[in-house]
């Protein structure tokens, strides 16, 4: 799909644009005002995408299943280990350290993708028999609820994602209505009781990351009502009030100074800041665009396995987009959801890249075979 790949170029233009300014005060401090250093550590990170993004989309969608078997198993054992054992950053333990070369990459980011492959193979298996709860849906449901487990100590906005896909891949996967809902119900439940308990809890007792996820359900529902508390926000705010509706200035951001992580959390403030509104609606048409070229691609797909994969990896990416957004604009709380194939970050840019090439190798194979139709009628 041409479409998708121009997708693909133009979130890396704004991306390379984007770091390149947020980054410039970062660089005077840390890199001794080289202002090209985390640009191009990235722009090295999204070649390598680039080249695994290619690489999969060659490779025949139908060796996934086989892939998905072990890869969703080698998950779990690397998701424990990052719980215990893990890199700490930014007060979260959400990265391992590869021995040797000294990179870290975020396990939650290769479990996603194991997981959205794990289900749609065994959506595709189970269709015969889809509405059976204890037969199929089951054995869907335990691996997304134990992902989405393992993610959230660390990383809830992360883990929600992951359930809200995996709903999401149920629902076109058939399976019923009513175990679908039997587990929004009881997700919803169980979020209404883990925030009634973080607001009833008094702060020396609340435990790892419980902390921080009440000062930010606090700071958004005080939204303007104290600059200090709700300083990202604000900061957000005055970035999207400069750009206006049209701008065009490449570099001139002055939010970077004040925003917190405009490299990855906050970028797609800068964006609007340095490109106005209208380049920040670009930024949105984009991933729904997006979007709309997997859906095409469920639409015309032969075998369910392809049609699950491609409709799996897009609303991920999506949803993921579309909350880190909603974060920038206020609508949501401060999540530390990064915005894919747009924010800094190796780890990010290189599984992004590879969820990317698989879809692409699902429409790949669909237009082969749309073509050797199209001869055996000719």
């Amino acid at each position: 799909d041409r479409l998708i790949w121009l997708v693909v170029f133009m979130l890396i233009a704004f991306s390379m644009l984007g770091i390149y300014s947020s980054t410039s005060t970062l660089a005077f401090r840390l890199q001794g005002g080289n202002t090209e250093y985390y640009v191009m550590k990235q722009f090295f990170y999204v070649l390598i995408g680039l080249a695994l993004m290619f690489v999969t989309h060659l490779v025949d969608y139908r060796y996934y299943s086989r892939i998905a078997q072990v890869l969703w198993l080698i998950c779990i054992p690397l998701l424990i280990y990052t719980m215990f054992f893990g890199t700490e950053i930014n007060s979260a333990s959400r990265w391992i350290t590869v021995p040797l070369v000294g990179l870290t990459f975020q396990t939650s980011d290769l479990a996603k993708l194991g997981l959205i492959m794990y289900l749609a193979r065994q959506l595709s298996l189970k269709q015969d028999n889809i509405t059976d709860f204890k037969e199929s849906f089951l054995p869907i449901l335990a691996p997304t609820v134990i992902t989405a487990l393992l993610v959230a100590p660390d990383n809830l906005s992360t883990a929600l994602i992951i359930l809200f896909t995996g709903v999401f891949v149920m629902f076109i996967g058939r399976i019923s209505l009513k175990h679908i809902a039997l587990l929004c119900g009881a997700a919803t439940l169980f979020m209404a009781l883990f925030v009634m308990l973080l607001f009833t809890m008094p702060d020396s007792m609340l435990k790892g990351r419980m902390k921080t996820w009440k000062h930010r359900i606090e700071n958004f529902k005080q939204a303007g009502e104290n600059v200090d508390d709700d300083y990202q926000a604000m900061q957000a705010k005055i970035a999207i009030a400069k750009g206006g509706l049209f701008n065009i200035n490449p570099g001139g951001s002055n939010q970077k100074n004040f925003l917190p992580h405009p490299y990855s959390d906050f970028i797609y403030a800068i964006i609007i800041e340095e490109y106005g509104l209208l380049g920040g609606a670009l930024v949105v048409f984009l991933y729904l665009f997006f979007l709309y070229r997997c859906i095409r691609i469920v639409l015309k797909a032969p075998k369910a396995f392809g049609a699950f994969l491609a409709v799996g990896l897009g609303i991920a990416l999506v949803i993921q987009a579309m909350i880190n957004m909603a974060v920038v604009v206020n609508l949501v709380p401060v999540t530390g959801v990064t915005l894919p194939l747009v924010s800094m970050g190796g780890s990010s840019a290189i599984f992004t890249s590879i969820a990317f090439g698989i879809i692409l190798s699902v429409s790949r194979n669909v237009e082969l075979q749309s073509g050797n139709e199209d001869l055996a009628l000719g």
